[in-house]
């Protein structure tokens, strides 16, 4: 039997999916990419913001019309808007055949089983339950690199997020289940290990009394195979002493830290619920640069929050220009139902909220191409992602960048390679997000 999964949203739900996939794989199942091939469609959502959540609904009722025209006998919908919105599903889209909850993607077999036999399922567990998932992942990053998901759920209860409410309280995943999972993904080629959480540094936390993520790192260190270690998703407020040392040192780990701060303006952050203020996130960046000078920050922020005003926007803008963060991205505000901040008053335009989106990106342009300009002359190791078609050129990353989100380095070289390879580049040339370069 073909099944065809369709992966929407974060890197974090993209795990789960992998997980999905080596559960089935296990099972004898084959999977294809077209939908007119596919017996079973499951589509594993998010809904995260307003967008998304749309696109997540679109991407479901598309796959429904697959039971009218097509090969599929059965659709399962999964992930964070299954777990949002379950009654909604079943009630408005009668071709769903199965909704599984988010802390229940282990039963993922069992429900291909019973949606075949002509049965409807609904699967949810307890939400702060973690999923068993001992089977073999089916990495869908194509082999070199791999997200390792080191903790489910969230406590921090920003007042604009719904996460919490349908992913649960924060559980950190056993450290020897992590490590015996980053084994497996290097002895199956995986050269690049990007950890990921809602938040990686209370990593431990719950489990071992005190933050452990820096005890992790350690670990995963020693795994031969594994050339490049990055972490995404550090709280400012919650990166400690130990971590920053271990970053430093050990030579794996990239020196690159991805710092959600959302926001500059103290009375912005209060509103948002965030636990630190603009003197700690300025002390935090300084910190960090003073430890280690090569480091990339990478950050988020969100543009149009209920209650800014045109000067706090400037703030942001002037907080932007003065900080020169290495990688920047913004939101702009989505009021999303059962959260505090939908409620607010002083909410703002969606055209304003855009506005004031599209003037920080215009400004960190600027920044990143004066950043990036300032590589020109500097040596890398950059791992290939791809070739060119017909050039002589390649398409690879080095430490500064994450896949997905940051940019490439475009490498001129006459030699053969293949994706995954380690290649030793010199920076000759800069973009605004990109850089080329050419082979030592």
């Amino acid at each position: 039997m073909k099944i065809m999964f369709i992966s929407l949203g974060c890197d974090k739900n993209l795990v789960d999916t992998e997980e999905m996939l080596g559960i089935l794989w296990a099972d004898g199942y084959e999977f294809t990419d077209d939908e007119t091939e596919a017996e079973v469609i499951v589509v594993n959502t998010c809904c995260f913001i307003n967008d998304a959540k749309e696109e997540s609904i679109n991407t479901i009722c598309e796959m429904a019309e697959c039971k009218k025209h097509y090969n599929c006998k059965a659709l399962i919908v999964t992930g964070c808007l299954a777990q949002r919105y379950k009654d909604e599903i079943i009630k408005e889209i009668p071709e769903v055949d199965a909704v599984i909850g988010t802390s229940s993607y282990d039963t993922i077999a069992a429900a291909v089983k019973s949606v075949m036999e002509g049965k409807t399922v609904t699967e949810f567990m307890d939400l702060d339950r973690l999923p068993d998932t001992a089977e073999d992942r089916v990495v869908t990053t194509g082999g070199y690199y791999a997200h390792l998901k080191i903790a489910e759920g969230c406590d921090k209860n920003c007042t604009y997020c719904i996460i919490p409410k349908i992913r649960g309280h924060y559980r950190s995943i056993p450290m020897e289940k992590l490590i015996e999972q980053a084994k497996k993904l290097a002895a199956g080629g995986v050269k690049e290990l990007i950890l990921v959480a809602q938040e990686t540094t209370i990593y431990g936390k719950d489990l071992y009394g005190e933050k452990s993520l820096h005890t992790l790192l350690k670990e995963l260190c020693k795994i031969e195979g594994i050339y490049f270690i990055r972490i995404l998703y550090c709280y400012p407020e919650e990166i400690y002493d130990e971590l920053i040392e271990t970053i430093r040192t050990e030579k794996k780990i990239c020196h690159y830290l991805d710092m959600p701060i959302q926001h500059c303006n103290d009375y912005i952050l209060k509103r948002m619920g965030r636990r630190t203020n603009k003197k700690e996130i300025i002390e935090m960046v300084q910190k960090l640069r003073k430890n280690i000078p090569d480091i990339i920050i990478r950050t988020t922020l969100i543009s149009g929050f209920p209650g800014e005003t045109p000067e706090a926007h400037q703030e942001l803008m002037d907080f932007v220009d003065e900080m020169e963060f290495d990688r920047l991205g913004v939101f702009a505000y989505s009021p999303e139902e059962n959260t505090p901040a939908a409620e607010f008053d002083e909410q703002i335009d969606d055209e304003l909220k855009e506005e004031r989106r599209d003037e920080i990106m215009e400004l960190q342009q600027e920044i990143a191409f004066e950043k990036s300009e300032s590589m020109i002359g500097k040596e890398f190791v950059a791992i290939i992602e791809g070739k060119v078609a017909d050039e002589n050129a390649y398409v690879g990353r080095t430490y500064m960048d994450a896949p997905g989100v940051d940019g490439y380095i475009f490498i001129n070289a006459d030699d053969e390679f293949m994706s995954g390879d380690l290649v030793r580049v010199k920076v000759t040339g800069a973009s605004e997000y990109d850089l080329i370069g050419e082979k030592i």
